[in-house]
């Protein structure tokens, strides 16, 4: 039975996926650089911000990285006008799941300054237990973010459960023998999402809930046969 849950954030808790790809294609054209394909930006969601722009941008410089990375913020924040939507059933999954005793977590590409604001414009930010950001410890998919959370938590990787919607998320998981759950409706097709194994694959979030559910039933019909042997 996983103790702790770690989601991560954008295209599998929020969907941000437009406002990200208008965001970067609007800064690559401030900055004179080529038009991005919508595609191409799609495949980056999940990394750390300078990690995506030097998949974008081959062979540029690490000043330029820098200011692309200044400009694609300040038009993420011009966007930044409304509240965040959630999937549907996010927020009332995720209050069912703590109140359960779910020990709760986010391991994100998103800064910290941007994920602080996105947890305040929610009113979220109290259900989970702590929290990673790209800018604060290694990109996905190095798994430096995941065990940082175990170690804090003092849980093991068997655990654990990561879930997301691209393969930087499942790999990180995969890396160091955390079970994974894919998100099928985020920035990844799912083709490239079973690589990684994972474990189930849901197409609405609550449905996580009903498949940690089915779980505890396996395990307890296991236990069951073991005590009438």
């Amino acid at each position: 039975m996983f103790k702790l849950l770690i989601f991560d954030w954008d295209g599998t808790l929020i969907d941000s996926e437009a406002r990200i790809i208008a965001s970067m294609q609007a800064a690559a054209e401030a900055l004179g650089h080529d038009p991005l394909p919508q595609e191409s930006i799609r495949n980056i969601i999940g990394l750390g911000l300078p990690e995506a722009i030097r998949a974008l941008i081959p062979h540029i410089d690490e000043p330029a990285v820098e200011q692309m990375r200044l400009c694609y913020s300040q038009q993420f924040i011009q966007r930044d006008t409304t509240p965040a939507q959630f999937y549907p059933g996010v927020e009332q999954t995720l209050q069912r799941l703590r109140q359960r005793g779910y020990r709760l977590a986010v391991a994100t590409g998103k800064s910290r300054r941007g994920l602080n604001r996105v947890l305040e414009q929610t009113g979220l930010g109290e259900l989970f237990e702590l929290t990673r950001c790209a800018d604060e410890t290694r990109s996905k998919p190095d798994p430096q973010m995941l065990q940082e959370i175990l170690a804090e938590t003092g849980m093991g990787a068997g655990d654990a459960v990561m879930v997301g919607d691209t393969e930087y998320d499942l790999e990180m998981g995969r890396r160091i023998g955390m079970g994974r759950v894919a998100v099928s409706y985020g920035a990844h097709e799912l083709e490239r999402l079973r690589r990684f194994e994972p474990l189930t694959v849901i197409h609405h979030f609550p449905e996580i809930e009903t498949w940690l559910d089915s779980l505890g039933t396996a395990n307890e019909s296991m236990s069951g046969q073991g005590e009438l042997s």
